[in-house]
């Protein structure tokens, strides 16, 4: 098919109309009778993955097609059926398969240690299984939707196509060991940028092992003020354009330059989306570049109630905390850390949730003791009080003054790259 490139005209965003006619057009023509569609989960809320689904769904079960749902859920808990109401609407919650990226993978072949070492300027040259939900390589499916919105990442640089894949319905070392490149490479060298060392690892893989594969891409660049998603643009394609095309349009609506170093950050945490550390540390990892050395970034998030979204990942981070890249290093080399190497992806995501001592990160929770959020590396504060300091009603994104002090207020991190403009051009 050619790609379906559609860019809204206003800052609104493109009407549900303009969407549900690009997704007919991609859909019209097609003998199906088995579609498997692979949205995000709820994590991903302000994607519009949800509508998109939920379009393809009705569009192609009233032409008699099966339609089965795998939401890319990485290494996330599953969804729970208010969730799933709340992202696709009517589509029936028993329609949901659920990802198992521990064992209900395949491995379709290797990416050589010459290759990473070559894309990572010699940092990491171990091969990297490549693994998939053995669902996508099924031969009984006509059609593989993947949608998905394209947006700053701190393991890629910018999410979605075949990380989609490679990482949201992938399997244990793919996952572990590219998380594990990214923390190894930087990634302040990566976030907001395209052709990345793990991008070009997940471009490997497509191009090898995917290339037969009926796989469409439905990509969405959004923004969500106040909460309301705007869908500022959605490509349609079955190859790679989509994507640079999407990146393209994401770096212009996804990446906040501030004119200087933020020396107090607030960020805000949704409850119904952030319940762990390791989700809301994007609170960390989308600021760093934009926080001044010796800054504060205070994030409330009053419904997180756990460090990892397992028991295992969360056991780790316990175990070793947030205490900076060159600490978990060297906790990772240890030989009797065996449990740190065979989750590398714990492992990066520890160095990414520190900022190296460069500015504090105090966390405001209402379900986690204080002591055990100091016991892994970072400050704590009562949500009360804090939340009563910075009233959230009344906090406009970006700069506000309180008690005669500039503060920058961001409502969700998730949709977003900070950047300071200042360090940035030098």
């Amino acid at each position: 098919m050619q790609d379906i490139f559609r860019i809204a005209a206003c800052s609104g965003g493109l009407s549900p109309e303009e969407i549900r006619a690009a997704l007919t057009e991609a859909l019209s023509g097609r003998e199906l009778h088995r579609v498997l569609i692979l949205p995000p989960d709820y994590t991903r809320f302000h994607s519009n993955a949800g509508f998109l689904t939920n379009y393809c769904y009705h569009l192609l079960t009233a032409r008699g097609v099966q339609v089965d749902i795998l939401p890319a859920l990485g290494t996330h808990v599953a969804m729970t059926r208010a969730q799933w109401q709340t992202m696709f609407g009517d589509i029936p919650y028993e329609k949901m398969l659920e990802h198992d990226w521990r064992a209900d993978v395949v491995k379709l072949g290797e990416v050589p240690g010459s290759f990473l070492a070559g894309v990572t300027d010699g940092l990491w040259t171990e091969p990297v299984a490549a693994e998939i939900n053995r669902r996508v390589m099924d031969p009984g499916y006509d059609l593989i939707i993947s949608p998905g919105q394209v947006v700053p990442h701190e393991v890629i640089g910018m999410s979605n196509h075949a990380k989609n894949l490679f990482v949201g319905v992938g399997g244990s070392e793919m996952i572990n060991k590219s998380h594990m490149i990214g923390a190894v490479y930087g990634m302040e060298r990566m976030m907001g940028r395209d052709n990345t060392p793990v991008r070009r690892l997940f471009d490997y893989c497509m191009e090898r092992f995917l290339k037969d594969r009926p796989i469409l891409f439905m990509l969405t660049v959004t923004t969500a003020p106040g909460g309301s998603i705007r869908t500022h643009g959605l490509f349609i394609g079955e190859g790679r354009s989509c994507l640079t095309a999407a990146v393209k349009l994401a770096q212009e609506k996804n990446i906040d330059f501030v004119a200087r170093g933020i020396r107090k950050c607030i960020v805000y945490l949704d409850p119904t989306e952030f319940r762990s550390t390791w989700l809301g540390n994007k609170a960390v990892y989308r600021t760093r570049m934009a926080m001044a050395d010796g800054g504060e970034l205070l994030i409330l998030a009053p419904g997180v109630e756990r460090f990892g979204e397992d028991p295992q990942v969360d056991a780790l981070i316990r175990k070793y905390g947030y205490r900076g890249r060159l600490h978990t290093l060297e906790q990772f080399r240890k030989p009797g850390n065996q449990d740190l190497r065979d989750n590398m992806g714990a492992a990066a995501h520890l160095i990414h949730g520190s900022s190296d001592g460069r500015f504090t990160i105090t966390y405001a929770v209402k379900q986690i003791p204080r002591a055990e959020i100091e016991s892994v590396g970072f400050q704590s504060a009562d949500y009360d009080e804090l939340a009563a300091k910075y009233d959230l009603s009344s906090l406009q994104y970006g700069y506000n003054t309180v008690d005669g002090e500039d503060v920058y207020f961001i409502p969700n991190p998730a949709l977003g790259l900070w950047i300071n403009r200042e360090r940035f051009s030098e």
